[in-house]
């Protein structure tokens, strides 16, 4: 039975995952994840991977052996198989949802909450650009349904947290309070044992750091560095604020509105219910003050759990009543609240539409269009397999920092020797126009540093979006 649903569950979401792809053609791996690739490409060739380099992201351990595993396959073959995980990831979270808004009320109510998370544009977003949020959210609501089915079920969650907690840290925390709530019920000798496992994942991540740079919290001081250098907010201080506008940005306003109803009147009348999902929003609701308190940057990625719990709480927010008997005296009310659920969520497809299609079609090269990012780094890629940007005469100039990663991992080297500052021999990239600047362009707070081609440097390669020059000796 279980092995007969466990395959159910995988022809959906493989479906699923086709069917987005067939919408959204637009997946690439995103700056952080191509880094994650390169590093553990060095893992495979022996090399200590180079996390010393300016705007490098926080290494995520698990990233890092994917990279280090799809290595000898060779950097198209990488790059394949990143995205098509990410788009079954992306499929995954829905049906997750689903399944655990059917666990705690009713199928309608995991339907709508499935179909209102995958109409966000910042989930499809991220999903479709491979970030490590989107499976790690996946991990996380796999443990809550494991839990939901069998109370106290003990090391199944742990160990999927654990796997979740090599790719985000906030896992931990999940875990430490799980082990919390299984102690009082637990003898000593076991409770060692799953302390041990809780305790897993942060001592694989602090090891690693520590054997890399010498510095056992490398990844927590680098982020904050990086946090501080591009001016991202953070502090609990900021917290309430730009944590709220945070979640608003990925739920909208209709997806707000209707997880208020919905969680205001499952608490009043159906408290059982959702209990399990209350805590745990707790849970990631304070994991998320505590990533702002560190003075890491209150990022709307991290909210992807919460926006998960609360999308069931919209899904409730319209079928939920469905789960009162018949006659309740308060069933009339709830189903008035669903038909404001359905006015908000009618009255704001023009607001979500018009961010989809700024997320993925804009024309505007200040929207960063992903149609329009995916163009630009096809056409990086393109010259690297022609051969046109090698390392044969030295070192590769580059206007900022978004290619150093993509170009990296299809050279097979080390990122440290490709530069944003000025060369005296060696390739030079350069945009071929300002929009190729604004689509390709990581950060605001990281300018294009608009180096002219360097003196006796000629044209070598150019296509749409790039322009090569090579000097050498």
């Amino acid at each position: 039975m279980q092995r007969s649903r466990a395959l159910i569950a995988a022809a959906w979401i493989l479906v699923g995952a086709l069917v987005l792809r067939l919408v959204l053609p637009f997946g690439f791996p995103n700056y952080d994840t191509l880094y994650s690739l390169v590093w553990g490409q060095q893992l495979a060739r022996g090399q200590v991977p180079t996390y010393n380099v300016a705007l490098a992201p926080t290494p995520h351990p698990l990233a890092e052996v994917v990279g280090l595993v799809l290595s000898p396959l060779g950097a198209a073959a990488t790059l394949g198989i990143v995205v098509a995980v990410a788009y079954i990831a992306l499929a995954a979270l829905p049906y997750l949802v689903y399944r655990l808004g059917s666990a705690w009320f009713s199928w309608p109510v995991g339907l709508a909450a499935a179909a209102l998370l995958i109409s966000r544009y910042e989930v499809l977003s991220y999903g479709v650009r491979a970030y490590v949020d989107i499976p790690f959210t996946c991990l996380v609501l796999a443990a809550l349904l494991v839990e939901t089915r069998k109370r106290r079920a003990g090391w199944p969650v742990i160990a999927l947290l654990d796997v979740a907690g090599l790719l985000r840290p906030e896992a931990w925390l999940f875990a430490g309070a799980y082990w919390l709530y299984l102690a009082p019920k637990r003898g000593w000798r076991e409770r060692a044992t799953l302390a041990a496992l809780v305790a897993l994942p942060a001592i694989l991540w602090l090891a690693s750091d520590l054997a890399i740079t010498g510095n056992l919290l490398w990844s927590l001081n680098h982020t904050q560095a990086t946090a501080s250098q591009l001016g991202r907010p953070t502090g609990l201080i900021k917290f309430p604020y730009t944590g709220a506008r945070r979640l608003g940005e990925v739920l909208g306003p209709d997806g707000l509105i209707a997880a208020a109803i919905g969680g205001v009147l499952s608490l009043w009348l159906l408290r059982s219910r959702i209990w399990l999902g209350l805590c745990a929003g707790i849970v990631a609701l304070f994991a998320f003050a505590l990533v702002a308190s560190s003075g890491l940057p209150i990022d709307d990625r991290y909210t992807f759990v919460l926006v998960a719990l609360l999308a069931i709480c919209a899904g409730a927010g319209l079928f939920g009543w469905r789960s009162l008997p018949k006659g309740h005296p308060r069933r009339a009310l709830w189903q008035a609240g669903s038909v404001v659920c359905v006015i908000a969520i009618v009255a704001f497809i023009p607001w979500n539409a018009t961010r989809l299609n700024q997320t993925f079609n804009s024309p505007n090269p200040k929207k960063q269009s992903l149609s329009a990012q995916l163009r630009v780094e096809n056409d990086l890629v393109a010259l690297t397999r022609r051969h046109a940007i090698t390392l044969r005469c030295g070192a590769i100039g580059v206007p900022y920092h978004t290619p150093i990663p993509l170009l990296a991992l299809e050279l097979h080297a080390s990122p440290a020797r490709i530069v944003t500052k000025e060369i005296a021999h060696g390739s030079f990239l350069q945009a071929a126009s300002r929009s190729v600047r604004l689509i390709y362009l990581l950060d605001p707070n990281d300018p294009p540093t608009n180096y002219p081609v360097p003196a006796h440097f000629r044209l070598t390669a150019s296509n749409r979006s790039w322009r090569v020059y090579r000097r050498c000796g």
